[in-house]
């Protein structure tokens, strides 16, 4: 079993940066990537990022490639998602997601990130 906690969410103005941080425990030697994911109020989820468990690949969605940053330390165990530029359709709750074999199949709880305009 694998354990997620996010932080660093926040209240940031349009144009601004935040940074998101996943603390991942347990059984590690499951996880293929990690990733991080957004869902803003009445939509469906939606992938941001993802970086292999090695940290040798990652992988964006169009809209925030060039503004953010997945990144991890094997050290700490820990995931982070850069975030620059912010906009506000940024604004969503982030949650920090582990792939196993089977897919997406361990989430944080996640965390708030508001953009104000």
């Amino acid at each position: 079993q694998v354990q997620l906690v996010e932080s660093g969410g926040g209240l940031v103005q349009a144009g601004g940066s935040l940074r998101l941080s996943c603390v991942v425990s347990g059984r590690t030697i499951s996880c293929n990537a990690m990733g991080w994911f957004r869902q803003a109020p009445g939509t469906k989820r939606e992938f941001v990022a993802s970086i292999t468990w090695n940290g040798g690949n990652t992988q964006y969605t169009d809209s925030v490639k060039g503004r953010f940053t997945i990144s991890r330390d094997s050290v700490k165990n820990t995931i982070y998602l850069q975030m620059n530029s912010l906009k506000a359709e940024d604004t969503a709750v982030y949650y920090c997601a582990a792939k196993a074999a089977l897919g997406w199949d361990t989430w944080g709880q996640g965390t708030q990130v508001t953009v104000s305009s």
